[in-house]
């Protein structure tokens, strides 16, 4: 009889556990996962972006000088980056600066002025002061908030800054979202992927947002385990 209302038991909390699975919302197909995730991202840097650690890349808020040699009326020698990553600048007008170095930056302008204006500009970008630079996490982890950004900082050192994901943390459910100038880009990894190698880790850049997904199947067996105060003993279910 014991077997009978143990395997009783097990089936009625396997019914529940895929009752609870069914149960879980769908994620927006058009949101890219898995390499298309990584592609996506990279995408959204604009050339020259990179996954790794490399030189200081221009974003919101920065102050920059912008020289054109022997053309004193196109130097600009104090202007920040406005809220979206662009820059404004005599005769080109708009320029989008996010995610670029100084000297990226400098051939964009060259450029734009030798396209209408300049037979052969020859531009120096100096960056005279960067903006605080954070990254955010949310959702399932121990600690959400904003921390500082530092070069080379991946997905999972921001999961580590945040004291990692909590028990019902869905993760192959790892959302990253992205701007840079004005375009807003996001997708899925799986953290469970890059933690066994079968995934690279993701460079993350300034302003990123790490968000961790709700697994329900996972909340309803920690709500369940939590409900039986001792081992051993009966109580109804």
């Amino acid at each position: 009889m014991g077997g009978l209302i143990k395997s009783a038991g097990t089936l009625a909390g396997a019914g529940a556990a895929v009752l609870l699975a069914a149960c879980q919302p769908a994620l927006d197909p058009v949101m890219p996962a898995g390499s298309a995730g990584y592609a996506a991202l990279a995408a959204s840097a604009g050339p020259g972006a990179e996954q790794a650690a490399g030189p200081y890349r221009l974003g919101a808020g920065d102050t920059i000088a912008v020289r054109v040699y022997e053309e004193p009326e196109l130097t600009v020698e104090e202007i920040a980056l406005d809220n979206g990553g662009v820059v404004s600048l005599p005769l080109i007008g708009d320029v989008a600066a996010a995610g670029l170095t100084a000297t990226q930056l400098a051939r964009t302008i060259e450029d734009a002025y030798r396209a209408n204006y300049l037979r052969d500009p020859r531009v120096s970008v100096i960056i005279r002061e960067g903006s605080e630079r954070t990254i955010a996490v949310e959702g399932e982890v121990e600690q959400p908030g904003v921390f500082p950004f530092v070069e080379g900082q991946t997905l999972l050192s921001a999961l580590a800054l945040a004291r990692s994901p909590t028990e019902t943390a869905k993760l192959d459910e790892v959302m990253v979202f992205r701007t840079i100038g004005a375009n807003r880009q996001a997708a899925r990894f799986d953290v469970q992927a890059i933690r066994g190698g079968r995934a690279p880790d993701l460079a993350l850049q300034p302003g990123d947002l790490v968000v961790v997904g709700y697994s329900s199947l996972r909340g309803a067996y920690q709500d369940f385990v939590r409900a039986i105060p001792v081992l051993g003993i009966f109580r109804p279910y």
